[in-house]
């Protein structure tokens, strides 16, 4: 573990385990011991005010917003100067001073300079910095939010383009620690809820404002709701053989989904409600939306935002009960493809912009309709061409071969591990 020294400002007392008392770092919560060496300083205090010109400069440096202010309360504070060496008698293995080998280089002073080094730096950074977006977490904010600007001010460079951070998982209200057994393991996640099932999950539920609670039902809870039953129950019922008996890709009709700016006068022309048109409203919408979010590092909003439209989508769906329309009159067959044209335009949006979250899943709901690698990147999706007067290249393709359930539900896959479990102990005994 790293260390590093605390000024007497930031030390109170705390009590211990045997009724006395120690001495603590006031923002780690860590023991603190009183010691005393000579070592190399960094002049930080001379770069109070260049950090607050560059923050006051680009409120956009340090996000989410909260942890930009946190560093300027920081900074309106004096910054004391930065011990940036360790005594080598007690810090044998990291790098030697140069020219003095009584000392070692702070290990976070020289952690910070492989973001230079790794891109050549000095002769070849220039083609990466400052153009680099660091990711990191609350609890070492300080040394990427004000040391390392400032260390890099001091030789010339400037900061970071933008530094994201994140804050922690916990475990029923604790913080994981080996002491408490409450460490979650993320391979056994993996094999319990699935590799797409636990990604969706934390960042779907991870804020990077807060830290966020973990415990097993909530992750059951919300991909069994999301992505097996809103998701995958909605792309089984309209390729279902009963409702979709051609298996393809149904046309869309104008005449019952007539595209107009007066809804009213919309829904007087053709089949499609005002509910109709506040979906086609929302998916239209929704890559742009989606594509500011994972810019700015709010997945669980753009997560937020599919499962919205999922939720429209299947309002749409139940609220004019295909399953009901004669497929034999011509003009119910019309409007039941139509619908099932809007259903289907929908989930292409929703798997494409799902790839980066859940790519085996949405690998699967897109080859089941049919949509090539090349057709599934951000930059062409387009949405409900038809509606806008434009061919639809997917329209009367044949879907894909896969039927199957698209994310199965968490339960049910517990259950068949616990069996295989079961009828392995029952042949270890038998043998």
């Amino acid at each position: 573990a790293s260390e590093c020294f605390v000024p007497e400002a930031q030390v109170a007392q705390s009590p211990d385990a045997q009724g006395g008392a120690h001495k603590v770092s006031k923002e780690s919560g860590h023991q603190v011991h009183w010691t005393k060496e000579e070592n190399y300083m960094f002049k930080l205090s001379e770069f109070r005010q260049p950090l607050q010109k560059w923050l006051h400069g680009d409120k956009n440096a340090i996000s989410p917003e909260p942890f930009y202010h946190s560093v300027l309360q920081w900074l309106e504070d004096d910054l004391l100067d930065l011990s940036v060496s360790r005594n080598r008698s007690r810090l044998q293995w990291g790098i030697p001073v140069p020219d003095d080998s009584t000392q070692t280089i702070y290990v976070w002073l020289d952690a910070l300079v492989n973001y230079l080094t790794v891109l050549g730096y000095p002769d070849a950074h220039n083609a990466w910095w400052p153009a680099v977006h660091h990711v990191v977490g609350k609890d070492i904010l300080k040394f990427h939010a004000i040391y390392w600007p400032a260390l890099l001010m001091a030789v010339g460079l400037d900061p970071p383009e933008r530094i994201y951070v994140h804050s922690h998982w916990t475990v029923h209200g604790q913080k994981m620690s080996k002491s408490l057994g409450n460490v979650v393991d993320p391979l056994a996640c993996f094999r319990q809820y699935t590799i797409d099932g636990f990604r969706y999950f934390l960042l779907r539920q991870g804020v990077p404002e807060r830290d966020c609670d973990y415990y097993d039902k909530k992750v059951i809870k919300i991909v069994n709701s999301e992505l097996a039953d809103a998701l995958g129950g909605l792309l089984n019922r309209c390729t279902a053989p009963s409702i979709n008996p051609s298996g393809i890709y149904p046309p869309f009709s104008e005449s019952y989904f007539p595209r107009s700016s007066d809804q009213v006068g919309a829904e007087a022309l053709g089949r499609a409600l005002r509910e109709d048109y506040e979906l086609v409203t929302s998916v239209t919408l929704l890559p742009l939306k989606v594509t500011n979010y994972f810019e700015n590092i709010q997945i669980y909003k753009a997560l937020e935002s599919i499962t919205a439209c999922v939720r429209q989508t299947n309002g749409f769906f139940q609220r004019h009960t295909p399953w009901k329309l004669c497929q034999k009159n011509p003009a119910e067959k019309c409007w039941l493809n139509t619908i099932l044209h809007v259903t289907l335009e929908c989930l292409r949006v929703y798997g494409t912009l799902l790839q980066p979250v859940i790519p085996a899943t949405a690998d699967k709901l897109l080859s089941r309709l049919a949509i090539a690698p090349e057709e599934r990147s951000l930059r062409d999706l387009t949405f409900l061409p038809r509606y806008h007067g434009k061919p639809c290249p997917f329209e009367g393709r044949g879907l894909g071969p896969d039927t199957g359930v698209l994310f199965q539900k968490l339960e049910k896959l517990r259950c068949q591990v616990e069996t295989k479990r079961s009828q392995t102990s029952k042949n270890s005994s038998c043998e």
